[in-house]
């Protein structure tokens, strides 16, 4: 196994070090250089099981071209003369009377076949002799290269400073912004709803205490002003429900978070499965992200998506929560069509979290969350 996983790494090497070069005016852009030096950076950490989430620089991804070209044909080509001399011998033992004289493979780089001994000699011995190398050679080798890849793309305490320094600049801005225009919605739903239906209330019950001091007095009026006045305070009560709620729902206090979804999937217009694992305890912020992000994502899936199932999936590792929520639907999600997908960014972000939305035209979507929940 590991000599075949060992084989086919530096196999893929090598071609991708010649795509490197064929390629090299696209990978000059910081952008794809960054898709490149990802890819690269995962095939490295699976072979050696070191997975690293972290996106790679832009500088670390330039700087990785030259090194993947001299590493992949380096390292790969001796891989493909050993495979290619394998299939070679193969060819020669079995086959060596279908060719003329003059085209018939040769063994050893340079041993002509002229009969059935040497082919039955020779071949096997090839054939045996390059297993041999494959056997202590591929593994090895192949860690060598995953290694210097992770290195070369590793980033240093310095770079991790610099994003982490960059990625908090962006982010304070974004909760700044969405922080007050949460304000000025709260202030607009209190002063546009709840308040004006108060005042209203107040002048019917001022309205009615002034009928009742009056002589004859109209018992009709004063039914329908007290009417009125109960069913105005019923309205601005539901209304400052939904303001409160919008700020911490109150089903998170009253069920938690895994109630919470419960709820949320239940209720939802697509038939969707919840999947949860063991949360333990998480903080109340992270909470109120995860309830509105699966909230707001159930409700997209319901009125753009055109699809017939979802899925919630909740698990949580160490200091680490990850949601994932997919839907089979047509696809194309995207934060600047308005879908609220930017909403459920800013509130991610703002917990120091990732998030990451995969959602091809024709689909599937798949929208997955990553958030820090230590305590």
């Amino acid at each position: 196994m590991q000599v075949r996983r060992g084989g086919i790494y530096l196999l893929v090497s090598l071609v991708t070090g010649v795509a490197t070069v064929l390629a090299l005016p696209l990978f000059l852009v910081p952008r794809p250089a960054r898709w490149w030096a990802d890819r690269h950076r995962d095939r490295a950490g699976r072979l050696l099981g070191a997975a690293d989430p972290r996106r790679t620089s832009a500088g670390r991804s330039l700087l990785w071209l030259p090194v993947n070209v001299v590493t992949g044909l380096v390292l790969g080509l001796p891989a493909l003369l050993c495979v290619g001399n394998v299939v070679v011998a193969a060819i020669a033992t079995s086959l060596w009377w279908a060719f003329t004289p003059q085209e018939r493979p040769r063994l050893f780089i340079d041993v002509p076949v002229p009969g059935w001994g040497t082919a039955l000699t020779l071949g096997p011995l090839q054939i045996l002799l390059l297993a041999a190398v494959a056997y202590v050679a591929f593994p090895p080798v192949a860690r060598a290269h995953a290694r210097i890849c992770l290195e070369v793309l590793a980033t240093s305490t310095t770079e991790q400073l610099a994003e982490r320094v960059a990625v908090l600049t962006r982010t304070r801005a974004d909760v700044l912004d969405a922080h007050g225009a949460e304000l000025r919605r709260i202030e607009r739903d209190l002063h546009d709803g709840t308040q004006a239906r108060l005042v209203a209330i107040a002048m019917r019950l001022a309205v009615a205490r002034q009928a009742l001091s009056d002589t004859p007095r109209d018992e009709q009026l004063l039914e329908e002003l007290l009417r009125d006045a109960h069913e105005g305070t019923e309205a601005a009560m539901t209304e400052l429900r939904a303001v409160i709620q919008s700020v911490y729902p109150p089903i998170l206090a009253d069920r938690g978070l895994a109630g919470a979804l419960t709820a949320v999937t239940a209720g939802g217009g697509v038939p969707t499965r919840l999947d949860l694992g063991d949360l333990g305890r998480v903080p109340a912020a992270v909470e109120t992200v995860v309830y509105f992000a699966v909230a707001e994502a159930l409700t997209n899936v319901a009125k753009h998506s055109q699809a017939t199932t979802a899925v919630v999936r909740v698990r949580r590792a160490a200091d680490r929560l990850s949601v994932v929520i997919t839907d089979d639907g047509a696809g194309g999600a995207d934060d600047r069509r308005g879908t609220g997908i930017a909403g459920i960014r800013r509130r991610v972000l703002a917990l120091d979290g990732t998030i990451d939305v995969d959602s091809p035209p024709g689909g599937p979507t798949t929208i997955t969350l990553e958030l820090p929940c230590g305590s």
